[in-house]
């Protein structure tokens, strides 16, 4: 993917950057949507992670296009009890990772219904990653890739699998998706239908009309 610095130990100041978008992951509680987080932010992971309780945070900026774009990363509960926070939470998305484990066929047959949470909450525009985790585990696999591309593709969604445990995958899921909504706002500014640039720092932007995200979900899947 061209233009994209993935170097994981350049990590840039926390107060240096040009856009900020908001990303959740959902799914249910145990796909490793903790371990992601923060593999993603601080290349670590935890054998002995708890399920999240309430939301966690984190921040990770990358270069794309030469400019630096800031991920404000939302992490919450899978489970039930938790979901009264759910609009609090999915406020001012612009793009989600939407986790199973691809050990459980459970937590797929579940992402229909996380997909229509987070379409209920969110912009119908929302650039969303369907993520397979626990690739490392593929000896265990109860979900097949052509089960989980069809339903992608079905979804008009991304797909990729990812180990948040041995990093395959991680780093390049989040910023495909950073990637894409950032290429909707510059296109937005190129064509005249919005200046992402007039944003202030710490200010969500919007991702713009549904044939801008569209035209990026038009790429070939990215599950390989």
């Amino acid at each position: 993917m061209a233009g994209i610095n993935l170097d994981s130990s350049s990590y840039i100041a926390d107060d240096d950057y040009d856009y900020l978008f908001k990303l959740v992951l959902i799914g249910d509680s145990g796909v490793g949507k903790t371990n992601l987080l923060s593999r993603f932010t601080k290349n670590e992971f935890s054998i002995e992670t708890k399920s999240t309780i309430g939301v966690e945070f984190g921040t990770r900026s990358i270069h794309v296009d030469e400019k630096i774009i800031k991920a404000q990363l939302w992490d919450t509960a899978g489970q039930e009890r938790y979901r009264s926070i759910t609009s609090a939470y999915y406020r001012g998305a612009v793009g989600a990772l939407l986790v199973y484990d691809i050990t459980r066929h459970i937590t797929f047959e579940n992402v229909e219904r996380w997909l229509k949470e987070l379409r209920n909450h969110t912009d119908a525009n929302i650039v969303i990653m369907l993520v397979g985790n626990k690739a490392d585990l593929h000896h265990l696999r109860s979900v097949q890739k052509d089960e989980a591309k069809s339903f992608s593709e079905k979804e008009n969604m991304f797909l990729m699998e990812t180990s948040a445990l041995d990093a395959t995958n991680v780093e390049e899921a989040f910023t495909h998706v950073l990637t894409q909504i950032y290429r909707v706002t510059s296109r937005k500014a190129l064509d005249g239908t919005g200046d992402p640039t007039s944003f202030p720092k710490g200010q969500t932007i919007g991702i713009g009309s549904k044939d801008d995200v569209s035209a990026v979900k038009s790429s070939p899947c990215c599950s390989d």
